[in-house]
């Protein structure tokens, strides 16, 4: 009978990308808005100043994941085009070093040798690939698929605190203040869930970090306040 795992490891890398694009999503337009707000301008500049900050900041978080996460890519393919070449020039050499990789991690010499021949004659870049460079499938780099996560959950949380302005235009930043904060819990506890760790704990480290950024952006409207017209 056919044993399985649920593991949650293969969610590492859009996890990551939809939860701090989200988190920056809120936090940002929040900010923004709080900031502007503070500083007495008008409903229309904050509800401007919120949609701007919405379309640069889901348009440079895509930018900034596809560059990053294709850097690693580039870095991934570089490893595996040099293993492939040790692996054609060397490969009584490739053998004794993914021996010493299972040595190294408790197996007996005698087992280890066999361990290394056996994959090596299955797949022996997989091996390398996996045990010597790290590099698993659940984790390889995907530019685009972080790039699209990242701009779309930057924009979908920064639709919430937008929403927030139009729907209450009066004590805007308290009420701004307020439901942003919840909205952070959520997806703080949200992800938390989803990656396993404790809700509370995920909860609380976004929510803090999220009330910090507000805190010193309606520090700073109120100290270059203006008089709204």
């Amino acid at each position: 009978m056919r044993h399985s795992e649920f593991h949650r490891s293969h969610r590492i890398g859009w996890l990551r990308a939809a939860v701090l694009g989200a988190n920056d999503g809120i936090v940002s337009t929040a900010s923004l808005v709080i900031g502007v707000a503070s500083a007495n301008a008008s409903h229309e500049a904050i509800l401007l100043t919120g949609v701007a900050g919405l379309v640069s900041g889901a348009m440079s978080m895509a930018a900034g994941e596809y560059v990053s996460v294709s850097s690693q890519a580039d870095t991934e393919a570089a490893d595996i085009a040099r293993e492939t070449e040790e692996l054609a020039t060397q490969p009584e050499h490739e053998l004794e070093e993914l021996t010493g990789i299972y040595i190294s991690r408790g197996l007996t010499a005698d087992l280890a040798k066999k361990v290394a021949m056996q994959l090596t004659a299955h797949n022996a870049l997989a091996a390398h690939a996996r045990d010597e460079l790290g590099i698993i499938e659940a984790m390889n780099a995907r530019p685009v698929q972080a790039a699209l996560a990242s701009a779309s959950t930057f924009a979908l949380g920064a639709l919430l605190p937008l929403l927030v302005v139009l729907l209450n235009p009066t004590s805007l930043v308290m009420c701004v203040a307020l439901m942003s904060l919840v909205f952070l819990a959520f997806l703080g506890g949200l992800a938390a869930k989803a990656g396993g760790a404790g809700i509370l704990k995920g909860l609380l480290r976004v929510t803090f970090w999220g009330a910090l950024a507000m805190l010193a952006t309606a520090g700073v409207g109120s100290l270059f306040g203006v008089v709204a017209t």
